[in-house]
């Protein structure tokens, strides 16, 4: 029986034909099967979960990244910016190996799920936040080799709370938990949650500290989130986060703004003199204002006219006392 030709074949035949020229007939067996296409799977590394919930996953703790990011600037009184890096699955044993020693190793309860999570913040921002925190605002702040200090221990446990407190609320939508500090180890090859061949999924942050940055690390192992890994699903993300950033943002908005501190400064009168007066000023002398001692105070907000005043005593101490609100003035 003579060979039947492809469809392949029949159009580089087609093609031959057209410029004039032949290729080269490669021969394939009678009976060949059909080509599939093959992808690589490595049974030492399973991917247990799939990319859709890695996408949500990454979607949830995005929106942690915002909140804890935003808590962290008020509390430090400086622009700290968070960002998701990486989130990917690895080995328990892979995780670990590819962190520093010493470092501020967290681990997690998860109530009510099961098994515990690890949160890593490495030495290379931690130790900038702690210097901030003391009162430093050194560029070049020294990163010691060594565990944190007691004293440093609890600092770091002051951020720490900011970032369990965002992480429930970012997980709110998916699951009611409440993310709890069980344990911290500055040495995390001491530390055997799940077998070292369990699959875990690591996300990576990026914490920037002005010219300083470092990274954080949550690891979820599989088997924390094995029950409610189907609510991991794309769409019932997308539902979540559309839902979320029209009921929360409002609310966290304001939440943020009544803790924002103000400048509020109370201005008794203003007046002008020369420099030759200014200079022969001593103790006692009496600078004559621009206006009665009957007339009100005038408090400014963030160098704006916001209220109206007179001055006060209460309990021995000097106030000031809110007559009304100023008339609007520029600056």
């Amino acid at each position: 029986m003579a060979d039947v030709l492809d469809q392949s074949e029949v159009d580089a035949l087609l093609a031959a034909a057209s410029t004039g020229t032949m290729p080269e007939r490669r021969a394939q067996p009678r009976n060949a099967a059909p080509r599939r296409d093959i992808a690589v799977y490595d049974f030492k590394r399973p991917e247990r979960v799939s990319k859709d919930q890695m996408r949500s996953l990454e979607g949830i703790h995005d929106a942690f990244a915002r909140n804890f990011g935003a808590s962290l600037s008020g509390f430090l009184r400086t622009i700290i910016e968070t960002r998701v890096a990486v989130c990917e699955q690895l080995t328990y044993s892979e995780f670990i190996r590819s962190l520093p020693s010493p470092t501020c190793f967290n681990l997690l309860n998860v109530s009510p799920l099961s098994g515990q999570m690890c949160l890593e913040i490495s030495p290379l921002i931690i130790y900038p936040i702690i210097d901030r925190l003391l009162g430093g605002n050194s560029p070049e702040t020294y990163i010691p080799q060594r565990a944190l200090t007691n004293i440093e221990h609890r600092l770091v446990a002051r951020i720490t709370e900011r970032a369990l407190s965002s992480l429930t609320e970012a997980w709110a939508q998916l699951v009611e938990v409440k993310f709890e500090l069980a344990e911290t180890e500055s040495n995390p090859q001491l530390v055997q949650i799940v077998a070292p061949n369990e699959v875990v999924v690591v996300i990576g942050f990026e914490i920037k500290l002005g010219a300083r940055s470092g990274t954080m690390s949550l690891c979820i192992p599989f088997n924390v989130i094995e029950p409610v890994i189907q609510k991991l699903a794309t769409q019932a993300w997308v539902a979540y986060s559309q839902r979320a950033r029209h009921d929360g943002n409002r609310e966290l908005l304001e939440k943020r703004l009544r803790v924002a501190a103000v400048e509020v400064r109370a201005v008794l009168g203003v007046t002008k003199i020369t420099v030759n007066d200014l200079f022969s000023m001593s103790p006692g002398d009496i600078l004559r204002l621009d206006k009665p001692v009957s007339s009100d105070v005038l408090l400014r907000v963030e160098g704006r006219d916001k209220f109206t005043g007179r001055i006060a005593q209460r309990k021995g101490v000097r106030v000031i006392r809110i007559n009304g609100h100023a008339a609007a003035a520029e600056n």
